[in-house]
């Protein structure tokens, strides 16, 4: 056994997947090579700085959309032919069997060449007889698994109602109706107020919880509340983010950290509009000193000079800033 290999099975030895057979091997060349004890020593070492720190399980979401993103390009690649499905087969089996006698090998290709030209006449039948059989209307689920959600790629509210229309994807695109108020229905507009390929479906989600916020329904500190801060601290949107600020206008004075938001938002977003925005929400609690250092911090150094006087005008109805 040569360095090379040798240092190859350390690493699978570590994790105890080598046969007693490959093991025997390994330890013989150890017994008489320092370089490879000392590769052995740093591989174990590794294992136990990974053993201490314990592997996170992927969210549930993030398993959904990959799954969902490999069948996509799956789709997208042109189909195999008979052949080459015949072709491929046949090399994988020769590399499962490089040490097999010759006579193995040839009953081997045989047996693979007219198993592949069976599957293709069965394949070829069954493609015939869906074909010929009425497509089958899986029923609409009441109500979607959300740990198995990959996605919301649709949202319409009826005219004149509190009914909205929800497409989210699982493995297959499907549907969902009910009302803002029902649980459901809001915990899909929060996933898609996340929707990082689609700025229309987060605008749209973040309108409606928005909406909901302000018209004084249920809009909890932990679920739509954050939902719409995370939308105004992240979003790549203007619009979005704007349509955040007017969702959590109404929790300004009551919640330090909806108002910590607002104020992120006044120093650090890159459209003076949103900045606009945030100064309206803040007038309420003008007389806050964070809110009043802010003020006094952009009243003296933002670059937009309606801001710096709107800013002013505001101060000057407070108390001097100390």
């Amino acid at each position: 056994m040569n360095c090379e290999l040798a240092r190859e099975r350390i690493v699978t030895a570590a994790y105890h997947e080598l046969s007693d057979e490959q093991a025997h091997e390994l330890d013989r060349h150890l017994a008489g090579c320092a370089e490879c004890q000392l590769e052995r020593k740093h591989v174990e070492a590794l294992r136990t700085l990974l053993d201490a720190d314990p592997a996170l399980e992927p969210p549930p979401n993030l398993v959904a959309r990959a799954r969902l993103r490999l069948e996509e390009a799956l789709d997208a690649l042109p189909p195999k032919r008979w052949y080459e499905r015949w072709s491929q087969q046949i090399v994988n089996n020769f590399a499962r069997l490089q040490g097999a006698p010759v006579a193995a090998v040839l009953l081997l290709v045989a047996g693979a060449g007219a198993g592949c030209l069976g599957e293709y006449e069965y394949a070829q039948s069954r493609a015939a007889h869906a074909a010929s059989q009425p497509a089958l209307v899986s029923p609409q689920p009441a109500a979607p698994e959300l740990a198995n959600v990959a996605g919301v790629s649709g949202i319409v509210r009826q005219p004149n109602s509190e009914i909205v229309d929800v497409t989210y994807t699982q493995l297959v695109p499907r549907q969902m109706e009910g009302s803002l108020d029902d649980p459901t229905i809001r915990q899909l507009l929060m996933l898609a107020s996340e929707n990082s390929t689609s700025p229309g479906i987060r605008d749209d989600s973040v309108g409606l919880l928005a909406a909901e916020c302000r018209a004084g329904h249920s809009c909890q500190p932990s679920g739509i509340r954050d939902a719409l801060m995370v939308a105004l601290r992240y979003d790549k949107s203007p619009a979005v983010r704007l349509k955040a600020l007017e969702g959590l206008e109404p929790y300004v004075a009551e919640d330090v950290r909806v108002r910590n938001a607002v104020l992120e938002a006044l120093l650090n977003d890159g459209d003076a509009r949103v900045r606009s925005a945030a100064i309206g929400l803040l007038e309420p609690v003008e007389a806050d000193s964070s809110v009043r250092a802010v003020l006094y911090s952009v009243s003296n150094s933002d670059d937009n000079p309606q801001i710096r006087n709107v800013s002013r005008e505001i101060l000057s109805r407070v108390p001097e800033f100390q």
